[in-house]
C-alpha cells in the first residue's frame, strides 16, 4: 500500500532539538495536508511518539511496526493539520540523523548529518516517505551549540532566536532530499554567473586548499547545466559538504549535497589526474541530479534509473565540456562500460527497470553496474541515435512539464520522441525491461555475411531466446539501423568490402550495449587495420575478446595471441584493456608456480615495449596518455617484481623516507605497496597502520589501505581483520573496501571469508540499514574462485535467500563464482601451456 493514497502532505514544519552528548533528539512535526481517506497512514521508524494532535486536539494513534507506520482513524476527509511530538536516538548506522566522528588537534569531535535516501526520513520525522508525496518544508533546529558551530540545510538560514535556527521554506520536494548538517565547519564560497551561491564545506581537520578544486568544478558545472538544460537552477545556493562518515559516495540532497571526504576534497599540490577526474565526475553527477531527480523526481523507486542513469551520463557530458583535455569519455569506456558488461552477463541480474514494493528490497535496486553504468550506457546510446540537440530540447521540455513534480520513464521518452522521428518507447522497452544484452556473431557464408544475435552469458551453460532491437551502428550504411530479428544476411560482402575499403565493423564508437563475435577470418582482417583504426575501435575489440574468453567462446590463449596486435599502442585506453587481460590471467597462476614466473616474464615484455616507446617516441603519446600510463606501468611492474621498481631506494631517499604522505601521488601507492610486499617488516606494517589511523588525507589513506591489505603475512592480515569492528580504527564506511582487498589477496582470501561468516550478524547490525549493504555480497562474488569456497558460499548463504533484499545478490554472486571456477577448471592448463611457450613476446618483441 502506498501511504500517499491516504494522505497528501502539503507542508511540513519540522522542529528538532538535538543532544549530541546523550545521542538523542526531541522532535515536533506539524504537517498540513489533505486526508484522502478517513484513515490516514504515515511513516515512522524507531520514533517514540508521545502525542498526536489533529487540528489542535489530542487524538488517539496506532502504530504498525511491520509497516513502519503510524495510522490515525480521523473519521473525515479533507484539509487537516497533524502535530506529532516524539523522541528518538542518534545512531551510528550512517542513516537517518547520525554523527560523523573526527579528530582535530588530538581532540575528538563530531558533525551531525543526515542521510534519508531511500526511506530513512521516517527515522527522523513522521511523514509520507514516498518520492511522489512532495511537499514544502520549514525547518527549525536547536542543538547543544558551541562557539564557532553552524547549521546548513537545503535553504538559507533566515533567523536565529533563543538558540533555534530557522530556515526559509523549500520548494516542493521529496522527503528523501531533506538534509541538514551541523557542527564546526570551514568553507570557501563563490557565485555562479546567474548569481547562485556555491560553497564547499569540510571539518577544520583538512587544509583549506583541499576545498579549492571542488569549488571550481562545482561553480563551472552549475553554469554548464543551466545552459545545457536551458532551465535555471531553482534554489538560492548549492552547498557541497564533506562528511567524515558517509556510506555512499555522495547524496544529491537538494541544495546541500553531502559527500564522502574522498569524493570532494583533494590536495591540489599532490594529487593524481585520476583522482581529480573521479572527484570532478562525482560532483558533476550530484549537480546533474539537482534537476534530474530533485526538480523532477521519479514517481516511485522502480524508476530509480530515471535519476541515476541520467546523472551518470551527464557527469561525463559536463566534465567533457569543462575539461576537454581529460578525454573523460575514455574513462567512461574503461570503467562504466566493463562494469556494466561484466555484471549484466550474469544469469539473474536485475533489469534497469525493476518493479519493487517491499521497502526492504528498494536498497537492492542501487546496483551500480546496472542502474548507474548500464543505464548510463543506454542513454549514451539514445544520445547517439537522436543527437545532442534533440536530447537538449527534449530535456528542456521534460523539465518544463514536470518541474516540482514526479515523472515516469514514459514521460521522458514522450519528451524526447517529440524531437526525433524514432519510436524511442518501442526501442527502449526491451533494453529497460529485460536483463542482459546480446552478442552479435558475424561470419562469412559463401559471399554473404550472416549476423546472428543471442543473449550473452559468461556462464556457457545458461541460454535464452531473448531478442533485442540492436542499434548496429555499423560502418556499412547497407545494414539497417536496427537489427530486430535473430538473423540478418548482408549480401555480396566481397563487393561491399571493396567498395568501402574496410572490414565490416559493428558498434562503431562502442556506444551500444552489445558485443561482437567476429569470425576468425573477419577478425584477422580487422586486426590488420588496427594500427590505423581509432583508439575506441581497438579498445572495444579487446574488450569483446576478453568477454568472449570468459564465456569460453574462444580460449584465453587465443585472446593473448590476438592481443599482440596492440603491443605498440600509444593509448592509455588500450593499455588499460591489455592490463585487464593480464589481471584476468593472474587468476590462473599461483604465487609459487612456473606459470606465475612465466606470466611475470610476459608482463615485463609488455611493459618494456611500452616504456621503450614512451622514451623513444614521446611525441607520439599525448600528455594525457603519458600521465595516465605511467602509474599503470608501475603497478604492473610491481606485480612482476621488476628490479628497478622493487628497489626501495628508487623511491625513498633519506629525506623523504619518514614522510610518506609527501611522496608524489603518482608513485606513492606503488611505493607503499612495494614496502609491504617486497620489504615487509612488522615495524613498517605498524608504521603504515598508525599512519592510516592518523591521516585525514583521503587519497593517502586509500594508498595506505591498499598497501596494508596486500601484505603477504598471515599474521598481519589477521591483525587487520581483528580491527574491523573498531570504528575508531576502521570506519564502517570503509569496511567493505578493506574486506574486498583482503579477499582479493591470495594469502588473505580464506581469512577474510572466515571473518565474514563469523561476523555476519554483527555486520547486519552495524551497516545492515545502509543502502550499500548488499555490496558486501557483491565483493565476495567478485573474488572467491575455488570449488571449495564456492560450496562454502552456497552453504552459508542458502538460508539467507529468504531475507528481503538479499536473494538477488546471493544468486548473482553464485553465478559469478561458478562461472569463474568453471573457467579456471576448463582453461587453466591451456593458459599455463600458453604462458610457458612465451609465444606472445617471443614472436612480437
Amino acid at each position: 500500500m502506498h501511504f500517499a493514497t491516504t494522505f497528501k502532505p502539503q507542508n511540513y514544519d519540522l522542529y528538532f532539538d538535538l543532544d549530541r552528548q546523550q545521542k538523542h533528539f526531541f522532535g515536533k512535526t506539524t504537517i498540513t495536508g489533505l486526508a484522502l481517506t478517513e484513515t490516514v497512514w504515515l511513516h515512522q521508524k524507531k520514533l517514540q511518539i508521545t502525542e498526536v494532535l489533529v487540528n489542535g486536539q489530542p487524538h488517539a494513534f496506532n502504530l504498525d511496526e511491520t509497516k513502519d507506520a503510524l495510522y490515525l482513524e480521523l473519521g473525515f476527509t479533507g484539509k487537516v493539520t497533524l502535530e506529532i511530538t516524539y523522541t528518538a536516538k542518534l545512531t551510528d548506522t550512517m542513516m537517518g540523523i547520525y554523527p560523523s566522528y573526527y579528530e582535530l588537534a588530538g581532540q575528538k569531535k563530531q558533525l551531525i548529518g543526515t542521510q534519508f535516501e531511500t526511506d530513512a526520513a521516517r527515522e527522523a520525522f513522521v511523514c509520507v516517505d514516498e518520492p511522489d508525496a512532495k511537499a514544502t518544508f520549514d525547518l527549525a533546529i536547536k542543538f547543544d551549540e558551541q562557539p564557532g558551530e553552524q547549521v546548513l540545510s537545503n535553504m538559507p538560514e533566515k533567523s536565529v532566536s533563543a538558540g533555534v535556527h530557522y530556515f526559509e521554506t523549500t520548494p516542493k520536494m521529496s522527503t528523501y532530499l531533506v538534509c541538514f548538517v551541523l557542527g564546526e565547519l570551514q568553507s570557501k564560497t563563490t557565485t555562479t554567473t546567474s548569481g547562485i551561491k556555491v560553497g564547499v564545506f569540510s571539518t577544520k581537520a583538512h587544509q583549506p586548499k583541499e576545498l579549492d578544486f571542488a569549488l571550481d568544478i562545482a561553480k563551472r558545472a552549475l553554469d554548464f547545466f543551466e545552459d545545457y538544460y536551458q532551465t535555471p537552477y531553482p534554489l538560492p545556493h548549492s552547498w557541497q559538504v564533506a562528511l567524515p562518515d558517509f556510506s555512499a559516495g555522495a547524496m544529491e540532497n537538494w541544495g546541500i549535497i553531502t559527500y564522502r571526504e574522498a569524493y570532494l576534497l583533494l590536495d591540489p599540490d599532490n594529487t593524481t589526474l585520476e583522482t581529480k577526474q573521479r572527484v570532478a565526475t562525482v560532483i558533476a553527477h550530484e549537480l546533474a541530479h539537482q534537476w534530474f531527480g530533485d526538480l523532477v523526481t521519479m514517481k516511485w523507486w522502480d524508476d530509480l534509473w530515471l535519476n541515476e542513469s541520467f546523472a551518470n551520463m551527464m557527469e561525463y557530458v559536463c566534465i567533457d565540456a569543462l575539461e576537454p583535455s581529460w578525454k573523460i569519455w575514455q574513462t567512461f569506456q574503461s570503467t562504466e562500460v566493463p562494469l556494466a558488461l561484466n555484471r549484466d552477463a550474469l544469469a539473474g541480474v536485475q533489469s534497469i527497470y525493476t518493479p519493487v514494493e517491499d521497502p526492504a528490497e528498494i536498497d537492492a535496486l542501487f546496483d551500480s553496474a546496472i542502474v548507474y553504468a548500464k543505464g548510463a550506457r543506454m542513454l549514451v546510446m539514445v544520445r547517439a541515435l537522436i543527437g545532442d540537440t534533440a536530447l537538449r530540447l527534449g530535456l528542456k521540455q521534460y523539465f518544463a512539464s514536470h518541474a516540482y513534480g514526479n515523472a515516469t520513464g514514459a514521460d521522458l521518452w514522450q519528451a524526447l520522441t517529440q524531437k526525433t522521428e524514432l519510436d524511442l518507447p518501442k526501442i527502449m522497452a526491451t533494453w529497460l525491461n529485460c536483463p542482459g544484452y546480446p552478442v552479435v556473431s558475424v561470419k562469412k557464408i559463401g559471399n554473404d555475411l550472416l549476423l546472428e544475435q543471442r543473449q550473452f552469458f559468461t556462464d556457457p551453460s545458461v541460454t535464452s531466446d531473448q531478442l533485442w532491437p540492436i542499434p548496429l551502428m555499423s560502418n556499412y550504411p547497407e545494414l539497417p539501423a536496427l537489427m530486430t530479428q535473430k538473423r540478418l544476411i548482408l549480401k555480396d560482402y566481397t563487393s561491399l568490402r571493396q567498395k568501402h575499403g574496410s572490414t565490416l565493423q559493428l558498434n562503431v564508437n562502442n556506444n551500444a550495449h552489445f558485443i561482437v563475435a567476429y569470425s576468425p577470418e573477419l577478425l584477422v582482417d580487422l586486426l590488420k587495420k588496427s594500427p590505423q583504426t581509432d583508439t575506441l575501435t581497438r579498445f572495444s575489440l579487446l574488450q569483446d575478446l576478453v568477454l568472449l574468453a570468459q564465456a569460453q567462446v574462444i580460449s584465453l590463449p587465443q585472446v593473448l595471441e590476438l592481443a599482440a596486435n596492440f603491443k605498440n599502442d600509444h593509448s592509455q585506453l588500450v593499455t588499460r584493456a591489455l592490463l585487464q587481460l593480464l589481471d584476468l590471467l593472474k587468476l590462473f597462476v599461483g604465487s609459487d608456480t612456473t606459470a606465475h614466473d612465466d606470466l611475470c616474464t610476459l608482463v615485463v615484455s609488455f611493459t618494456s615495449i611500452l616504456k621503450a616507446s614512451l622514451s623513444q617516441e614521446p611525441a607520439s603519446f599525448s600528455q594525457l596518455d603519458q600521465e595516465l600510463i605511467q602509474p599503470l606501468l608501475l603497478k604492473t611492474e610491481l606485480y612482476a617484481k621488476v628490479k628497478q621498481v622493487v628497489d626501495e631506494q628508487l623511491y625513498f631517499p633519506p629525506t623523504t623516507r619518514t614522510d610518506w604522505a609527501k611522496l608524489p601521488a603518482e608513485i606513492r601507492g606503488v611505493a607503499l605497496k612495494n614496502m609491504l610486499v617486497n620489504h615487509n617488516s612488522d615495524a613498517c606494517f605498524t608504521e603504515f597502520f598508525k599512519e592510516y589511523q592518523q591521516s585525514v588525507d583521503p587519497s593517502y589513506k586509500v594508498d595506505l589501505r591498499q598497501a596494508l591489505t596486500s601484505s603477504p603475512k598471515v599474521a598481519q592480515l589477521t591483525e587487520l581483520l581483528a580491527n574491523f569492528k573498531d570504528p575508531a580504527v576502521i570506519k564502517p564506511q570503509n569496511l567493505r573496501a578493506w574486506l574486498e582487498e583482503i579477499l582479493a589477496n591470495p594469502v588473505g582470501q580464506k581469512l577474510a571469508w572466515a571473518w565474514l561468516k563469523q561476523n555476519w550478524t554483527w555486520l547486519e547490525e552495524t551497516v545492515g540499514g545502509d543502502m550499500e549493504f548488499t555490496t558486501y555480497i557483491t565483493v565476495i562474488g567478485k573474488t572467491l574462485s575455488s570449488p571449495e569456497l564456492y560450496a562454502d558460499f552456497n552453504t552459508f548463504f542458502e538460508p539467507k535467500l529468504a531475507e528481503p533484499g538479499l536473494a538477488r545478490e546471493i544468486n548473482l554472486a553464485k553465478h559469478a563464482i561458478f562461472a569463474r571456477v568453471n573457467l579456471l577448471k576448463v582453461q587453466q592448463s591451456n593458459v599455463a601451456q600458453a604462458l610457458s611457450s612465451l609465444a606472445w613476446y617471443q614472436k612480437h618483441s
